[in-house]
């Protein structure tokens, strides 16, 4: 199975039945066995409807992480209304699976296409971009846009990290 239907099929269940899929699966052209993953949600017309994830892994296996994050992406993300049974058909599923993060002390270590950033302020608030998002072509206004998705003043200094990812999508 691949990532993305994994998503798909893990959140058709759960609101269609509330019930978690139950996989013993193997995802094809995965190797890893445990990683942090991210699982975005998308309209058919390109609409963000739901992106949640974990920097590091928190399950047992990469199956159950990328169910977990599936059911929250639908559910829980503080930006959306949980999903509905009426928009599963007009929906769009990718699975990000993350790479170690490592530090950076430059923004010429960074790229917005390759790398994905964590922000990290000095009184803990951090955020986290993934790579390669519609409009974000600058890594000032992807460090910017994380800033502010962490309610960090602009002005203030941060941590940065970067990370790779391997992108499956629908």
């Amino acid at each position: 199975m691949k990532p993305a239907e994994l998503a798909r099929l893990t959140v058709e269940k759960y609101i269609k039945e509330r019930q978690t899929l139950i996989h013993q699966t193997s995802l094809i052209g995965i190797d890893v066995q445990k990683a942090g993953t991210f699982v975005s949600i998308k309209t058919k017309d390109g609409d963000l409807r739901g992106c949640i994830g974990t920097i590091f892994p928190t399950k047992q296996t990469i199956v159950e992480e990328i169910i977990h994050n599936a059911i929250a992406a639908a559910t829980e993300d503080p930006r959306f209304d949980e999903i509905q049974r009426h928009e599963l058909n007009n929906l769009k599923y990718s699975v990000d699976i993350l790479y170690p993060p490592e530090p950076v002390k430059s923004f010429e270590e960074l790229n917005t296409k390759t790398y994905g950033i964590i922000v990290v302020a000095k009184n803990g608030r951090q955020a986290l971009l993934l790579p390669d998002l519609e409009g974000i072509d600058t890594v000032e206004a992807q460090v910017s846009i994380c800033k502010n998705k962490a309610g960090i003043p602009l002005s203030e200094p941060v941590a940065i990290q970067r990370f790779k990812v391997e992108r499956y999508p629908e």
